[in-house]
């Protein structure tokens, strides 16, 4: 057994003191913001789903297009038309904000990509809204051409068009946080597409046929899916004096069940990352 000399020792204790003094002084590195962490996580999604999810926002198009023409020989015009268009521009967003991103949350979580995002200094926030965003942003050309496709196609005034800048985001965010949250909370990849199908199928009934030819249960549902609101908001401006009021209107409860659902979705992603 060895002895070590206590000036060796007294010599250790102060190094340790010395370094934990230093690493109090001088941290590692600050601890990561929201929003430069939302920018970079949003730039880093955006450029590896670019190549992958094009086709698909394609797809997403052609179906909601392909939908108002079918539409066109049973709505002649007036609300039923206006119904239509805001529900299949919409719908291009359900389609992609909560159908992919449910998808893609459930693949993450099954391939253990979510260990990866857990060891970078990021805010669970800045993982879900970078994600969200970026596949929102897929959304607006295919939203553009659906509505002015409608527009033409049901002869409805091209005039308000620009209310889809405040339509897009707040539904798009309403509807990523329900993508988001099926897609963490799903126990396996397949039960997550299960779920953002299910989805877009309730956008698409729901949000495309008129409300008064819905039945009054169905109604009832309607009130409950935020996408709904998104779709009034946009019909209430083809309008010849749009109630701008009841717009805001709906438009605030977008924004306020997006608050929500990204809320939800950044619970389930610290979930599903400590497991």
């Amino acid at each position: 057994m060895s002895i070590v000399p206590a000036e060796a020792v007294s010599g250790r204790i102060r190094t340790d003191r010395d370094t934990v003094r230093e690493s109090q002084e001088h941290p590692l590195a600050p601890r990561a913001r929201l929003l430069p962490s939302l920018a970079a996580v949003y730039r880093a999604q955006l450029s590896r789903a670019r190549v992958a999810r094009i086709p698909l926002l394609f797809v997403a198009t052609f179906q909601s297009v392909g939908i108002m023409i079918l539409m066109r020989g049973v709505v002649d015009g007036g609300g039923e038309a206006r119904a239509v268009v805001a529900g299949s521009s919409v719908l291009v967003v359900a389609f992609v904000a909560l159908n992919l991103l449910a998808q893609y949350f459930g693949q993450l979580r099954a391939s253990g990509g979510l260990d990866h995002y857990a060891t970078l200094p990021v805010p669970p926030a800045a993982v879900v809204l970078g994600a969200a965003g970026a596949y929102a942003s897929f959304t607006v050309p295919g939203t553009l051409v659906t509505a002015v496709t409608g527009s033409v196609l049901f002869q409805l005034p091209l005039t308000h068009l620009w209310v889809l800048v405040a339509v897009i985001p707040l539904s798009g965010a309403a509807l990523a946080g329900l993508g988001a949250a099926c897609g963490l909370l799903a126990p396996r990849p397949e039960l997550a597409t299960l779920l953002g199908q299910l989805g877009m199928s309730a956008a698409l009934l729901l949000g495309v046929l008129p409300a008064d030819r819905l039945p009054g249960p169905v109604g009832y549902a309607r009130d409950l899916l935020p996408s709904t609101y998104g779709v009034e908001a946009f019909a209430r401006t083809f309008d010849a004096h749009p109630d701008w009021s009841a717009v805001a209107l709906d438009l605030g409860v977008c924004a306020a069940v997006g608050v929500c659902s990204l809320a939800v979705a950044t619970w389930a992603y610290r979930r599903a990352a400590v497991r």
